[in-house]
């Protein structure tokens, strides 16, 4: 299987105006990827693929999650993965983020060096239930603590908001509730956050709607992150619409891997690959290698047995649904 298999020099660098000269991309496949396969995948193929990503160029990969294994049962090795790759952030090559949902999440992830967390809530009643078992007050309340005490210890501290711009059992949800619990995270000491497109049925106009709300609110551009999820084939031109705006972080998925266990209308993450393929097109530094990352989607997908989702994996692999 080659490596890089794109035409030479495509896609062709066309800068456009008013984009961001240099996009983050917070890799999420490890952890937000792996949590919705039905298989477990083993601890070692998780820091393998973690290490392959790191050396891809991605300078952020979120490794795991400290919930509860009964509720997640696919991350239930955190505390052996993460001594496995911490010497990827110690060495500064990378940040290896950590999901925690409260303060016994948080007690696990410190007592292991983590340097960086995520905090996670919802935007609606409906999936707060399904996913926290708690009303969206109640589950403010629990995160609060957790973001002091990591603040207090010096991590750096994420805040994921779930279902930004619709419910699977809601329908739409008002930008101005979103805002309201964007501020309230925000207010509690959150570093960034990333504005949740769980069931992948944002549009461009409902991006930039909401990103210019929360600028109205105090929440500023540079703090701000989105994750598209590509269930209607939105995730790249909501993307476009985000950068058109100035957000400079952009959660992705090697593979396009991931979804959603608590909401079944949820399909793959954004690709990372289709991702930079754009970022690459319009001239866009990631510091991503393509070649490199592509070879481990693909890789992985090995693992898991079945074909990578991502359209770019495919064409710079030659790989395809068929052949696999």
């Amino acid at each position: 299987m080659t490596t890089d298999a794109r035409p030479g020099g495509l896609p062709m660098a066309v800068p456009t105006q008013d984009l961001p000269p240099r996009v983050r991309i917070y890799e999420v496949g490890a952890r937000d990827g792996l949590q919705n396969e039905k298989a477990v995948v083993p601890t070692e193929i998780k820091a393998e693929f973690i290490r392959r990503l790191a050396a891809a160029g991605l300078t952020t990969v979120e490794a795991t999650s400290f919930v509860h294994p009964k509720w997640v049962p696919q991350l239930a090795d955190s505390e052996q993965l993460f001594p496995l790759v911490q010497d990827l952030e110690g060495d500064k090559k990378a940040r290896l983020p950590v999901l925690v949902p409260n303060d016994r999440g948080l007690d696990r992830a410190l007592a292991l060096g983590a340097r960086s967390i995520a905090v996670f809530v919802s935007a609606t009643e409906s999936f707060a239930k399904a996913n926290l078992n708690r009303t969206m007050a109640e589950a403010l309340a629990m995160s609060e603590p957790v973001v002091t005490r990591a603040r207090e210890q010096k991590a750096h501290v994420r805040g994921y908001l779930s279902m930004c711009f619709g419910d699977p059992w809601e329908g739409p949800v008002p930008i101005a509730q979103v805002v309201r619990t964007a501020k309230a995270l925000m207010d509690m000491g959150c570093d960034e956050l990333s504005l949740g497109d769980t069931i992948g049925v944002a549009t461009p106009g409902h991006v930039l709607a909401l990103l210019a709300e929360l600028n109205e609110e105090g929440v500023p551009t540079d703090r701000i992150g989105v994750h598209f999820h590509d269930t209607y084939g939105q995730a790249l031109a909501n993307t476009l619409a985000a950068l058109q705006h100035g957000v400079r972080t952009v959660d992705a998925s090697a593979g396009g891997l991931g979804g959603c266990p608590y909401a079944k209308s949820a399909t793959g993450n954004l690709a990372t690959e289709d991702l930079v393929w754009m970022l690459d097109g319009l001239g866009i530094e990631t510091g991503v290698d393509l070649g490199r990352l592509s070879a481990t989607s693909a890789w992985m997908a090995e693992q898991l047995g079945r074909p990578s989702p991502s359209r770019t994996v495919r064409a710079l692999t030659g790989t395809s649904h068929q052949e696999q």
